[in-house]
């Protein structure tokens, strides 16, 4: 008998958490899209990567791993809207890294320089609960320039392999993690700045809050604990109801 051809052969209840890739605003996602609204903002366009360098970068990461399926774990919205196509989903951890609320939203989409928003970054830590994507080598090509557009559209995030542990095996994975030297990353934020950001961080994408509810509810649905989301989500709630 053959392998399966189903991606969630492996975890058939994720079938209806993760969103059809191909309906994925993210797949057609471009700075362009972004201009109009950050011009009423205010915002300076001059943050993001030229396409060139974007490219240059994708080519940078994926030398050499082009014969071979590719593997990228995914710890945010990655998991319930990929927006690229893949042949497998597993679930997986990752023991080195971990999520931290440390990216400071300074450009319109949920926060801005003058009330910054917060959202969460793959940095060193004690380990990091999260889903695998396998995309075929066939199609390595054409998924990965979507997903640079959407995880490398300014700095932010660094590229990079890690090992991703499945109840089955070890898998070597491409993922993005906080770059310490972008201006939107901030790994010194005290608690107090982070509660603050969440509860009053607001753009053109809506509210920090939203955005931290909908990853309490969507992990909630994959079958995800995060006790620094439960508890930096209760405590931005409470800084609400003080106001």
């Amino acid at each position: 008998m053959g392998a399966s051809t189903d991606p969630f052969s492996h975890h058939p209840e994720l079938r209806d958490q993760i969103a059809d890739p191909l309906k994925s605003l993210f797949r057609t996602f471009t700075t362009a899209d972004l201009a109009a609204r950050m011009k009423e903002l205010g915002v300076p366009l001059d943050w993001w990567h030229p396409d060139e360098k974007r490219e240059a970068m994708r080519a940078e990461t994926l030398a050499g791993r082009r014969e071979a399926d590719l593997w990228v774990f995914a710890y945010g919205s990655l998991m319930w809207d990929p927006g690229f196509r893949f042949a497998e989903v597993r679930r997986a951890r990752v023991c080195d890294h971990a999520r931290r609320f440390i990216l400071k939203d300074l450009y319109g989409a949920r926060g801005t320089y003058e009330k910054p928003g917060l959202m969460a970054a793959l940095d060193k830590g004690p380990g990091c609960e999260g889903l695998l994507f396998r995309i075929a080598r066939d199609h390595i090509e054409e998924e990965t320039e979507a997903l640079w557009r959407r995880e490398q559209i300014g700095p932010a995030y660094t590229a990079v392999f890690v090992e991703a542990h499945t109840p089955e095996r070890r898998i070597e994975a491409l993922t993005f993690v906080a770059d310490h030297d972008a201006e939107m990353i901030d790994a010194d934020l005290t608690r107090e700045q982070q509660i603050e950001y969440v509860a009053t961080g607001t753009g053109f994408a809506g509210t920090s809050m939203d955005y931290l509810r909908n990853i309490q509810e969507k992990f909630a649905a994959l079958g995800i604990h995060d006790e620094e989301v439960t508890s930096l989500l209760r405590d931005a709630e409470a800084y609400l109801r003080s106001r």
